[in-house]
């Protein structure tokens, strides 16, 4: 399939750092596991004193075994399994958490995004994909000769100008892709500089965000937008953006404003698909926040043994 842009405006690119990327890559596969003496002190925690039955494994337990389920694609069974099997390879003298303690502890389990080389001052560069899943009403409705239609979830990621992921939400299939960006924000630690997005994000609530905090907004306006104070969407920094795009053409606009910055989004949603993949493996709502969660630490500690250092070719 041909490019729709002529060949002429596009910009090719080399990797410069090839073979310590390549390596990079290759590590990524490398299945050495190891537990620090931390995380084996705090593998069974302390009892509570309180009345009932206490917890069997801590968090980082039930965290160790989920991330493992999302990197290799297993079942909570197989995962229970892959565990265990970790634990006296070692020699430890460790329990792995059964599948059904995984799925009930997975739904309220506090998980942190990683994130490595937090510097203030950010680029916050913003997508959404959506993400299959299938519940009951589903299952039941082609276990019983029905459709089967799937569900699915949206889930927006916010990267910075290196490509690590620095902010996520996970809302519902109909959830406003605007509606998101004040969360995303809030989870920069710092000032955020420079906010870039697609045309969905064409709102006037993004633009008073983009105010309040003192961050530039590269956002292009939609086909159908109109700089008038008749627009619901109508804000002066959008209103002189429509006046700018008319007026010297949305490509060049692009090109002057270094919104080709977005492509850093759409490339991290296509590594989530092609290593997490494209569906939520959890059926509980909290289940499935911690994973789209720690699928993201999984990708930005992928990004740390090594990224590509790319420069433009003239």
């Amino acid at each position: 399939m041909k490019s729709r842009v002529h060949p002429k405006y596009k910009t090719k690119h080399r990797i410069g750092n090839w073979s310590e990327y390549d390596r990079a890559l290759v590590q990524r596969g490398n299945l050495t596991i190891w537990i620090s003496e931390g995380a084996i002190k705090s593998w069974t925690p302390a009892g509570t004193g309180r009345r009932g039955g206490q917890h069997r494994y801590s968090d980082l337990a039930i965290e160790t075994a989920i991330t493992l389920r999302l990197l290799y694609h297993l079942p909570l069974r197989q995962a229970e399994g892959f565990l265990r099997s970790i634990l006296v390879l070692m020699g430890l003298d460790l329990e792995a958490p059964d599948h059904t303690t995984l799925s009930r502890r997975s739904r309220d389990l506090d998980v942190d995004l990683r994130t490595a080389g937090l510097r203030r001052g950010r680029h916050l560069i913003v997508d959404s994909t959506g993400l299959s899943v299938v519940g009951q009403g589903e299952w039941a409705a082609a276990k019983h000769g029905g459709s089967g239609v799937r569900g699915w979830k949206k889930l927006h990621l916010g990267v910075d100008e290196n490509g690590q992921i620095v902010a996520e939400v996970l809302t519902e299939s109909n959830a406003d892709d605007g509606g998101t960006v004040p969360e995303l924000v809030d989870q920069i630690d710092g000032r955020v500089r420079r906010f870039v997005a697609d045309a969905a994000y064409d709102q006037r609530s993004v633009y008073e965000v983009g105010k309040a905090g003192g961050a530039v907004v590269v956002v292009p306006p939609s086909s159908a937008s109109v700089a008038a104070r008749k627009s619901r969407a109508h804000h002066p920094a959008r209103d002189r953006v429509v006046a700018h795009v008319r007026r010297v053409g949305l490509r060049t606009w692009k090109k002057d404003r270094g919104w080709h910055q977005q492509a850093r989004a759409e490339n991290t949603v296509f590594r989530y698909k092609r290593i997490i993949g494209p569906a939520l493996r959890a059926r509980d709502p909290g289940g499935q926040q911690v994973e789209a969660r720690l699928a993201c630490s999984v990708l930005n500690r992928m990004m740390e043994m090594g990224r590509p250092a790319s420069y433009a070719v003239r």
